[in-house]
């Protein structure tokens, strides 16, 4: 049986306080940003229990990479050796031409003198690593799947969610605060813009897969190559010397601009859909090229791969709303640029924990929140609009179309690494910041 609005209201109107004077957070959502948080106020000794809508939480998607600022307070949660047995240390950037040639490489992580690493790593099993050491500190029963949310208020005392699983069930959970961490397609952003629309489509699609292949370079090398209307990013996420010896699991993204976004975006039933070799080939072949790797045969070796729109939205003007606020993608989605939509979901959950432990009244903390990360997601929302740090490629591909002799010619060694230098700051996972001690 579906929640009626009668029902719900019903349900949901009779508000009360977690209890005592202890703290209870809902938070909705089990990915990245969300299990995240709940580690982080497990760690301040708030009670937390997550909302996860799909059934179970599992090792879906490809590769993400996570920067030192994120790292940095993964490692602070114990997660550092964990990471290292599922994932690979990110050692060098390179960016090139979509048709190979060097613009700029640069070192990364411990290799660029920062205190930690950035890493390369399955989205999922990122997110396995999450659940697991969730599930471990706070207990299984902490970890609600199946849990549609449908519907929450609050008041001066405390908030009430209306839950339903796959069966029909329903129930109602009760918290001080309550947390949407629920993804670009947020219902807990929606309850506060009751017609968000669409997110916001720039034209470009994007194909992305993983594959066994042989390493290139350092075996620890991320490549991207050709600026936003055709570009390659390539990198190793995993190895396995037992089951593939001298193999390495190498994530590949394949973008492609379409259009001007002013074509209908591919429906929300349409995103992470299966990719097909017919589609994504014309977009490679004659127009990327890479010494270190044979790109056709890589992706033709793919068992499967999927296509999604490159989206973002609008920063909001307000994330936090008395008792409920916002988290990663559900607040500040943002463009697949710069390695960063992961890396501020994690330095979110991070603030809002520390936040929340020190406030003697959860709005407060809540707002201050919004204050402290809401103008900073904003700036890399646009930022990436315009290509972040990998601008250097759409540069030299503007002044130099057909290829260059000297890249001296076009443009020089300070101008390309102002641009990333300036976007590493802003988006605060410089050196000088990461190192940053404590007090």
């Amino acid at each position: 049986m579906r929640f009626s609005l009668l029902a719900a209201r019903a349900l949901i109107g009779r508000v009360k306080t977690a209890g005592g004077g202890d703290m209870r957070a809902l938070i909705i959502g089990g990915g990245i940003g969300g299990l995240t948080l709940a580690l982080a106020l497990h760690r301040k000794g708030i009670e937390t229990t997550v909302f996860e809508q799909s059934a179970q939480i599992r090792e879906l998607g490809v590769g993400v990479n996570t920067l030192p600022h994120a790292i940095k307070e993964l490692a602070e949660l114990g997660l550092l050796e964990a990471l290292d047995a599922v994932g690979i240390r990110t050692e060098e950037l390179i960016y090139k031409t979509a048709s190979g040639q060097e613009i700029l490489r640069q070192p990364r992580g411990i290799a660029a003198g920062l205190d930690y690493p950035q890493f390369s790593i399955h989205r999922g099993k990122l997110q396995s690593l999450l659940h697991n050491a969730t599930v471990q500190r706070l207990g299984a029963e902490k970890v609600k799947t199946g849990a549609k949310l449908v519907r929450f208020r609050q008041n001066q005392t405390g908030v009430a969610a209306a839950f339903e699983d796959r069966k029909g069930r329903r129930w109602v959970e009760h918290g001080d605060v309550l947390i949407g961490a629920d993804g670009i397609h947020s219902t807990v952003r929606r309850a506060y813009r009751r017609s968000p629309g669409q997110p916001s489509w720039n034209g470009i699609l994007m194909w992305r897969g993983a594959t066994w292949t042989d390493p290139f370079l350092t075996g620890r090398s991320m490549i991207i190559a050709g600026g936003m209307k055709a570009k390659l990013v390539l990198y190793p996420i995993f190895n396995d010397p037992e089951g593939r010896p001298g193999k390495t699991l190498m994530n590949w993204v394949v973008c492609a601009k379409l259009g001007d976004g002013s074509t209908p975006m591919p429906s929300r039933d349409d995103w992470s859909k299966k990719g097909e070799l017919a589609d994504v080939m014309p977009h490679v072949e004659g127009v990327l090229h890479l010494d270190e790797v044979d790109i056709p045969a890589m992706i033709r070796a793919t068992p499967e791969f999927y296509v999604y729109p490159m989206c973002d939205r609008e920063p909001l003007k307000r994330w936090s709303h008395g008792r409920v606020t916002l988290l990663g993608d559900a607040a500040h989605p943002m463009y697949p640029v710069g390695s960063n939509g992961a890396s501020q979901a994690i330095l979110d959950a991070v603030c809002l924990s520390d936040l929340l432990a020190e406030a003697s009244d959860p709005a407060d903390a809540l707002a201050a929140y919004d204050a402290a990360r809401r103008p900073a997601t904003s700036a890399i929302v646009r930022a990436n609009r315009k290509g972040g740090p990998e601008r250097v490629i759409d540069l030299v591909e503007e002044r130099a179309p057909d290829g260059f002799a000297s890249l001296d010619d076009v443009a020089t060694p300070d101008e390309l690494t102002a641009i990333v230098g300036a976007y590493q700051r802003m988006a605060g996972f410089s050196a000088k910041q990461v190192n940053r001690k404590a007090g």
